[in-house]
């Protein structure tokens, strides 16, 4: 792991998104909230939290954060679904990859909720929106 033990501990913040796109009949099954497995924005909403808080099991030499705010949101986007995490903590180093794994969990389990009514989703698109804090300073995607 990259050494950070001289680094300032300092307020950061990311967001990530992606989205997931499918047939109008899978979209509609998700938004009715009556598919087989239930609530698939809850679960996939949920399943987006617990992978930010694992991310250093998940991703080799990544630093283990104490995450003080994680938000993963659900929703409707033109042909599909769109998920974005935002993750904040006090710290030496960054959150944006417990921004992509929230966004990028999200994504799969939502494929995985919906696959039944369509094995043909697409995920894609997934990408940090924001990032501020640390040394490098602030990066905003659509800047």
């Amino acid at each position: 792991m990259v050494d950070v033990s001289d680094k300032a501990s300092t307020a950061r913040e990311a967001a990530a998104e992606g989205y997931i796109r499918m047939a109008p009949a899978t979209l509609a099954l998700a938004l009715s909230g009556q598919g087989r497995k239930g609530d698939v924005f809850a679960v996939a909403e949920l399943a987006g939290v617990m992978a930010a808080k694992r991310t250093a099991d998940l991703i080799p030499l990544c630093h283990p954060l104490p995450l003080t705010a994680i938000k993963v949101e659900a929703a409707e986007a033109e042909g599909g679904l769109r998920v974005t995490a935002r993750v904040k903590t006090t710290s030496q180093t960054g959150v944006e990859m417990e921004a992509l794994t929230a966004a990028s969990i999200a994504l799969l389990t939502l494929y995985d909720m919906l696959k039944a009514a369509d094995k043909a989703m697409v995920i894609e698109g997934v990408r940090v929106l924001q990032k501020s804090g640390g040394r490098s300073g602030d990066y905003d995607a659509d800047a």
